[in-house]
């Protein structure tokens, strides 16, 4: 990096520290404004924008600052590996000087989770619910950046070796590092960075952007041909689209969500996917009218809930810093009142699949605990009843439980239950 690209980094990082929105919309929107800066440049800028939030506590209490310039010097001398006199035609004579001392500092005695540059309550939590060792890798693998997954649109005919090859063929430079994803029968990891979105099997929709965690859910979900689902916290469609390739294009999908935003992109991804059995429904709130007068319809109910997000942090590394133990005490009631909502759709002997992409046992066995408590029309089914017919290699436990260290993927819960009377 260069002073240039430095200097645009602690901008965009200055923007993103005092404001509430995603950084990678902050990263899109400082680069929209700035289209000189190179294709290349704008890599390397990426690259320690995320880099610096993923160990921002860390590196502030290394030395002693939140300035997000000099967090980016001590990142590239701490963590990089680069030297102070390769810095030096960039900096100060005083900044050397400073950096020279942070660059001593061994800070032998810190706690885990200054060294995890995780916030104190959520290593607390982790640390609980885990044994230290486990929550310290699990810990650890969420400060490596994910790489990019997508899923094969089985609808389309085309197979997942058939669309291997041609990706191998596009990016002969790092085919050796296109691989299948070790558990989901339907998805290819790339390399992080891999641009796809003007490739032609991007473009046609034989292939979608999606975690294979993600993926793995719309397994969990087991809808089948001519159902009535519902994908009642819809998001962009990622799930709703994986789920009628499984239906092969037939039944009725209606994908539920609260955001003109959200929904939108799932138009956009849509018209690519060759889908015509979605119904995007836009609500008011989980008790909107709609859902009333579909009570009992549904063969399937998936509730991706909304929740911390932070089984996502290697691709969304902002939001440990975003949330708080009030936000999630604010997300568990919302989570609760969403649940509850959505099983009225679920008709006997249907299925509710309750999902989030959280690592706390609040947001996910508390949250279906508490469901089957307060409703006994309603029993847990274990998720390796229904992944075992789909040749998914997971250990048999009752809920579907993935982490960036054991799986390779974002961290993910689902519980199926189904209705019985």
């Amino acid at each position: 990096m260069n002073r240039f690209s430095i200097k645009s980094c602690a901008e965009v990082l200055e923007e993103s520290f005092s404001n509430n929105f995603p950084a990678d919309s902050q990263l899109s929107f400082f680069f929209k404004k700035n289209k000189n800066i190179g294709k290349s440049e704008r890599s390397l800028i990426a690259d320690t924008y995320f880099n610096v939030i993923r160990n921002k506590r860390y590196l502030e209490v290394l030395g002693s600052t939140s300035n997000p310039f000099k967090l980016i010097l001590i990142y590239l001398i701490k963590l990089q590996g680069r030297s102070i006199r390769d810095l030096l035609p960039m900096i100060s004579e005083e900044d050397g000087k400073w950096l020279s001392k942070v660059k001593a500092n061994k800070l032998k005695n810190i706690d885990l989770s200054v060294k995890l540059s995780l916030p104190d309550w959520f290593w607390l939590k982790l640390s609980a619910q885990y044994n230290e060792k486990k929550a310290t890798q699990i810990a650890n693998s969420l400060l490596s950046p994910a790489q990019l997954c997508v899923r094969v649109n089985t609808f389309k005919g085309k197979g997942r070796q058939e669309i291997m090859t041609e990706l191998k063929e596009s990016f002969q430079e790092v085919e050796s590092q296109i691989l299948e994803t070790k558990i989901s029968p339907i998805g290819i990891n790339l390399p992080r960075g891999s641009y796809i979105q003007k490739h032609p099997l991007y473009l046609e929709g034989n292939i979608e952007v999606q975690d294979e965690g993600s993926q793995l859910l719309s397994y969990l979900a087991d809808a089948k041909r001519g159902q009535m689902v519902a994908d009642f916290c819809a998001g962009a469609g990622g799930k709703t689209l994986a789920m009628t390739a499984m239906m092969k294009n037939t039944g009725r999908i209606y994908s539920f969500d609260i955001s003109d935003k959200r929904l939108d992109s799932l138009k956009t991804r849509l018209k690519r996917s060759g889908a015509s059995n979605i119904s995007i429904q836009r609500i008011s709130s989980e008790n909107d009218n709609k859902i009333k007068r579909l009570k009992e319809k549904f063969d399937r109910v998936l509730v991706d809930a909304p929740c911390t997000g932070f089984g996502t942090l290697r691709r969304n590394p902002d939001l440990k810093w975003k949330h708080s133990e009030k936000s999630l005490m604010e997300l568990i009631a919302k989570q609760k009142n969403i649940l509850r909502s959505a099983a009225r759709l679920c008709k006997k002997k249907g299925l509710l699949i309750y999902a989030t992409c959280s690592l706390l046992n609040e947001e996910n066995e508390e949250q279906v605990k508490n469901f089957l408590l307060e409703n006994s029309d309603f029993k847990l089914i274990s998720k390796s009843v229904i992944l075992e017919k789909y040749g998914v290699p997971l250990d048999d436990k009752k809920y579907l439980k993935l982490n960036p260290f054991e799986n390779d993927t974002d961290g993910f819960f689902g519980a199926v239950m189904e209705r019985v009377r």
